[in-house]
């Protein structure tokens, strides 16, 4: 068996070069090519990807897989600019996933990456568009003794629609209802037994309770009898992972929601009955209050932080 620390984290907008400004539609923006454009585009500050990098150290994970990341490219460099290169992390992975602002999944491992699938181009006739909005990223990581290990990483639907930033997560919920759904099947497709070690995570985009903004999108896949999902096993009170600032105009106030899981198969979890996962927040901005412990050095009121996410680890035997 292999001892192995396992994380999630949505790193916000991890881009090497440029990140499109507030009020630009990514859609049209790329319409006629890619064109770095100062009209359309702001230099990504390079304070926050110091406080990232101290957030992914923090972690101390074995591997890593993340959402928001530019391209393989922007990946190595911060990795080597920020986390001491390939001594801590030998091997990377992007794929080009659908969405047109280039923040695609990732991962950092200290193990081989192995039997890499996609899911891009998996089309929705009902949403006319491809059913994943990033992608559900598989691999196996491959442990000592050719143990393999294979994940299952996603970045579901965001709960904003700028057309209607009132009602952003019911106008949004039918794609990740949709999302969740097809990551259910390829997973039990893969695996028609249910003893065989998996992890599916990421960035759900969504959180348990029904509330004035709607209901859930994901409790199917998070509850479903083929999982756990390991912040239920904090209290109550601490598994939130994101700080929203709320839309005064909306009427929605400031939130700490889990947003980001890891579900470990069943299997798995029950051999690991007694992990805890640790939630790393000292790279969010001061103004999520809720937080009262340190910070890590320079982060400030709401920029620059690590990310509005908090990494999620935790140590299994695999």
């Amino acid at each position: 068996m292999v001892r192995l620390r396992l994380a999630t984290f949505n790193c916000e907008n991890l881009f090497a070069r440029f990140k499109f400004q507030r009020d630009i539609n990514p859609q049209k923006a790329i319409r006629d090519g890619w064109l770095a454009n100062e009209t359309l585009f702001e230099i990504n500050d390079a304070d926050e990807k110091r406080i990232t990098g101290e957030a992914i150290k923090e972690t101390r994970a074995d591997v890593i897989a993340l959402q928001e990341v530019e391209s393989m490219e922007a990946l190595r460099r911060f990795r080597n600019e920020y986390l001491r290169g390939r001594r801590n992390y030998k091997y990377t992975l992007v794929i080009d996933g659908n969405d047109p602002r280039l923040i695609d999944l990732g991962i950092l491992s200290k193990y081989p990456l192995e039997e890499i699938s996609t899911h891009i181009d998996e089309w929705d006739d009902e949403l006319h568009s491809p059913l994943f909005s990033r992608d559900c990223l598989e691999c196996d990581v491959v442990l000592p003794d050719n143990k393999r290990f294979r994940l299952f990483i996603n970045h579901f639907k965001s709960m904003l629609d700028k057309e209607d930033p009132c009602n952003g997560r019911r106008k949004t919920r039918r794609r990740r209802i949709k999302q969740a759904e097809r990551v259910k099947e390829i997973v039990a497709n893969r695996f028609p037994h249910p003893d065989i070690d998996f992890a599916i995570l990421g960035d759900f985009n969504d959180y348990l309770e029904s509330d004035g903004q709607g209901d859930t999108a994901i409790d199917d896949i998070v509850n479903w009898d083929r999982v756990v999902n390991v912040v239920d096993r904090l209290p109550p009170e601490e598994q939130w992972t994101h700080y929203f600032k709320g839309n005064r105009s909306c009427g929605i106030p400031e939130t700490y929601r889990q947003l980001d899981y890891i579900l470990l198969s069943r299997s798995l979890a029950q051999r690991n009955a007694n992990a805890r996962p640790k939630i790393i927040r000292q790279g969010l901005p001061k103004r999520a209050e809720q937080y009262r412990g340190p910070r890590f050095e320079g982060v400030g009121q709401n920029d620059p932080k690590a990310s509005d996410h908090c990494p999620v680890v935790i140590e299994l035997d695999v």
